[in-house]
């Protein structure tokens, strides 16, 4: 029984360490996001400054207990990651942020981990000194799950989830799960009892994540802009109203002296008129003379 076990330790181990190989690779599309605005906006640092003290200290656990390889290999790429992602942000932070993340990892990583290890070193001996160290990266590892407890309020503040990364939350749960069992199948319960916490706090993640997700959908199809309507343009004209008017009707005796009236004018010499401007006696005389000859059209009173 203890054979099978340990074989199934070792294969929870395994998915634990693939799991928490995606977990600490989850940010990079929220480092991404900062590497192209230039800018840690709203996110914030405390997560990542957890983490790696986190892993630093189950190093330090791995390297007192026996058969706890899988531990080692996970966290020194944790520590390898986590460094990476605090750089970064301290780098592209606002002052202030830059200075509350060099003031954590001050604390935590350099007094905290120096402190323990000093602590222990020195106080403790044998298997005692490796509860302690237990005992304290249980508390720590609450902390990892418990950090990004200020992200979601943050999200039930604002209703936003636009700074809350889902997939972290998910695999976190996940990766909860696999090092519940390989912690309860090494009957190691200082690996086993933080990722029930870790469970629970995923799930309450992503529970938060669907509710506000689909409010803000809900507010943006309210939001949705009403359609511009093109001005209606009046252009008023005092000849509509003439036109609007009923005009007589013309006798066709009427519309035939139009019609050699119009061909008169075509072909009159009144057109010097406008040609022969220093000649005014003359042009006065053709005009005259032309209008003289045009046919007198009979004058109609409008019903």
């Amino acid at each position: 029984m203890a054979g099978i076990s340990g074989h199934w330790a070792f294969a929870f181990g395994v998915l634990g360490n693939i799991i928490s190989f995606i977990v600490f690779l989850s940010p990079i599309p929220t480092f991404y996001k900062i590497y192209k605005k230039k800018s840690t906006e709203g996110y914030q640092s405390i997560p990542y400054v957890v983490a790696l003290f986190s892993s630093m200290l189950w190093i330090y656990y791995a390297f007192l207990k026996t058969n706890t390889t899988l531990l080692i290999t996970i966290n020194s790429f944790g520590v390898f990651i986590e460094t990476i992602y605090v750089g970064f942000y301290i780098f592209y932070a606002p002052k202030k942020a830059r200075v509350q993340t060099i003031k954590m990892l001050s604390l935590f990583v350099v007094g905290g981990f120096g402190a323990i290890v000093l602590v222990t070193q020195f106080l403790f001996k044998g298997a005692i000194r490796g509860q302690v160290v237990g005992w304290i990266c249980l508390i720590f590892s609450l902390c990892v799950f418990v950090a990004p407890l200020g992200i979601v309020r943050q999200v039930i503040k604002t209703k936003s989830v636009e700074y809350m990364p889902l997939l972290l939350s998910v695999f976190l749960t996940l990766s909860a799960v696999m090092w519940f069992f390989y912690g309860l199948l090494l009957k190691d319960i200082n690996i086993a009892a933080p990722n029930v916490l870790g469970f629970i706090f995923g799930i309450l993640q992503i529970v938060l994540y669907v509710i506000y997700s689909k409010k803000e959908k809900a507010i943006l199809k309210e939001q949705k802009l009403p359609e511009i309507q093109k001005p209606a343009v009046i252009v008023s004209d005092d000849n509509t109203n003439v036109a609007n008017k009923k005009l007589p009707e013309l006798t066709q005796e009427q519309i035939i002296d139009i019609v050699r009236l119009a061909g008169l004018l075509a072909n009159t010499d009144k057109v010097q008129v406008a040609t022969c401007p220093h000649d005014h006696a003359n042009c006065g005389v053709k005009a005259t003379a032309n209008v003289e000859n045009m046919p007198k059209l009979q004058t109609v009173e409008a019903s």
